[in-house]
């Protein structure tokens, strides 16, 4: 995805007029909001253009993402992005896997997606950031596979050092053979683990649409919600990627579109930021870049269509 704009006064950064004039960490007292946010040039650059945002919470890569190489974390770059963590009060980070990961893949793709995540892990624990999510794999035979998702991520968990990342596994769309298109295909992955509570789920609006769980109706999400709640259990859902969909509904098409630009539209997502059950759980935009033909940063043009969003009635 492209880079989104840094801070103020950093190259490629948003004019300070996009930003109301108000306190840091007042805009979202009703929701936990942030975007998926670069960190090109340290990895404590997301948490500073987070803060200028003015988002409670973040989502980022902790390296390169399409690169099986895993580069040496420098104590420096913990201690920036710790003290970044300190001054800006965001909370919690939600970091994404890598993309090249499939722990149901074969042999040699398997064991080095189980060494990339273990890797990501690490790098989570020491940063101190609470949620990994990653996408649990593909695989033509749905048993097997879920099989050695769970196999494979029992063997990262039981050998990490650190006791404060959760691993999420994301909702998919179902394109190809990816696994975790349905709800019940993730509550197999997660009865299978033999450390529960170190796991969740990340749930993918763009993705589940496009899975062929509707959510545009009050009536329409609610099933689906309901249909998560028997399938994993609501308090599993531990954060949420707030995203349009290009495709329609059972399209299988991982497209994600700008806030109420797509197949799902303003009134769908309002049932998600409404829900006071999802209180709490960060959500974090992972819209598509760059700026409107208008010149605006497309990142706070979808900010402030959730945060309008948020004053309807939900479910």
């Amino acid at each position: 995805m492209p880079a989104p704009p840094g801070p103020r006064g950093a190259p490629g950064a948003v004019p300070a007029f996009f930003f109301p004039a108000r306190p840091r960490g007042r805009y979202d007292t009703a929701m936990l909001l942030g975007a998926h946010l670069s960190i090109r040039g340290g990895i404590h650059n997301a948490l500073t253009a987070a803060g200028e945002y003015g988002f409670r919470t973040v989502g980022l890569f902790v390296r390169n993402q399409v690169q099986w190489r895993v580069p040496v974390l420098a104590d420096e770059a913990v201690a920036a992005f710790r003290r970044a963590r300190r001054r800006l009060g965001i909370r919690p980070v939600v970091a994404h896997g890598s993309y090249l990961v499939n722990l149901a893949g074969r042999r040699d793709v398997r064991r080095r997606s189980i060494a990339a995540v273990a890797a990501d892990l690490a790098r989570c624990g020491r940063l101190g950031i609470e949620y990994l999510v990653i996408h649990p794999g593909a695989c033509a035979d749905v048993e097997p596979g879920v099989a050695r998702i769970a196999a494979a991520l029992n063997r990262v968990m039981a050998a990490c050092p650190h006791r404060r990342p959760k691993v999420l596994l994301e909702t998919t769309a179902g394109q190809g053979n990816s696994l975790g298109c349905t709800f019940e295909q993730l509550g197999a992955i997660l009865s299978g683990l033999d450390r529960p509570r170190r796991f969740g789920v990340c749930l993918d609006t763009c993705h589940v649409f496009a899975a062929g769980y509707d959510i545009r109706t009050p009536r329409a999400y609610r099933r689906t919600i309901d249909a998560f709640d028997r399938a994993i259990g609501l308090a599993r859902l531990h954060a949420v990627h707030l995203n349009d969909s290009r495709g329609k509904l059972g399209s299988r098409l991982d497209r994600h579109a700008h806030v109420g630009r797509g197949q799902i539209g303003l009134a769908g997502l309002a049932n998600v930021v409404n829900d006071r059950r999802l209180a709490g759980i960060p959500m974090i935009l992972e819209t598509p870049k760059g700026t409107d033909d208008d010149g605006r940063d497309w990142d706070q043009v979808n900010a402030e269509a959730v945060r309008r969003l948020v004053r309807r009635a939900g479910p």
